[in-house]
């Protein structure tokens, strides 16, 4: 699989997810081994309009490299124009969200809505690519709802309008994140179009992974599945490779890569929002842990650094304790 200057064999990659996604999640999944990154959605509008909020959002670090900007919008001439200034920010790809399900995006006609307008959806892509010479790529859904499947029509408008790679999240808009994602699809798309396949949806394991590939996509991206488990990646990879499971990860290991995700939370976003925004993220890396709801309570009251390091290393020596006993 080609994008741009970059060639990957089964890329294993980290879904633009909105609030999850930022740049210190981003780093983490790139140490555990995420092949590309991206973005978390921002509005083409925000852009163009040099509003703050979304210009820290797109920006990307050397660390994350490769990575996408993901935009979206609902008019050619703003996703041109975004597309154009994303570029400005130094990233590798340029992403469109044409699969966003929420309410407030698809009824707009943004995200998943512009499967219900295939020639708005073929133009929103064609600006694009015109705004950037960056490689371009595009993540969406099957279609709006079972009726109206319009997977395959989408993937030959996406690769004639210049896109580089098509992700596929295998459920459709009115599914949201519920039911199961049908990977079947895949294989058809697959045999439609030349470029790139990316499959999404459902994937928690590298078992998952390892079945997604055997569809014939050219990639996996996971969403969810990472936010409670980063190391995945990596999972995946050696289970690929040599056909066995790495260990879980040990408690001591869940601890010091949540304090290095906070660490890298507050250098980026500051002490006061670094560790409130942080706070989401508790609940992944302690789940399943004895005595861990006390532990979260207390976490969760807690506005300095030092204190949650200290915190969360007295858990680790109790919980130490505890085992040998």
């Amino acid at each position: 699989m080609q994008l741009g200057p970059y060639k990957f064999e089964n890329p294993i990659i980290l879904a633009p997810m909105e609030d999850v996604s930022n740049m210190s999640f981003r780093i983490i999944c790139k140490r555990q081994g995420a092949d590309i990154v991206f973005t978390e959605f921002t509005s083409s509008e925000a852009l163009i309009r040099d509003v703050k909020k979304a210009f820290k959002k797109i920006q990307v670090s050397e660390e994350e490299r490769p990575i996408g900007i993901q935009i979206y919008g609902s008019l050619e001439g703003s996703m041109e124009q975004a597309a154009r200034i994303a570029e400005e920010q130094g990233p590798d790809f340029i992403d469109i969200n044409c699969g966003c399900w929420v309410k407030k995006h698809a009824n707009r006609g943004e995200g998943a809505g512009l499967l219900k307008d295939l020639n708005k959806f073929e133009e929103i892509v064609k600006a694009t690519v015109r705004g950037t010479r960056l490689p371009v790529t595009v993540k969406t859904r099957l279609g709006w709802d079972e009726n109206s499947i319009v997977i395959l029509e989408v993937a030959k408008i996406v690769e004639q309008a210049g896109a580089k790679a098509l992700t596929i999240h295998c459920r459709t808009r009115s599914q949201g994140l519920q039911g199961q994602a049908k990977w079947s699809w895949l294989e058809q798309i697959k045999k439609n179009v030349s470029i790139p396949i990316i499959g999404n949806g459902d994937v928690t394991t590298p078992d998952h992974v390892k079945q997604m590939l055997e569809t014939g996509c050219d990639g996996v991206m996971i969403g969810r599945g990472a936010i409670a488990n980063p190391w995945i990646f990596k999972q995946a990879k050696h289970y690929l490779k040599t056909g066995t499971y790495l260990p879980l990860p040990t408690l001591e290991e869940k601890i010091d890569c949540c304090i290095e995700h906070l660490k890298l939370n507050v250098e980026q976003r500051g002490l006061k929002d670094g560790v409130i925004t942080f706070r989401k993220h508790y609940i992944g890396y302690l789940s399943g842990l004895p005595n861990v709801s006390r532990l979260r309570a207390e976490l969760m009251q807690l506005a300095e650094l030092e204190p949650i390091i200290k915190r969360l290393h007295q858990f680790l020596d109790e919980s130490s304790k505890l085992i040998l006993t």
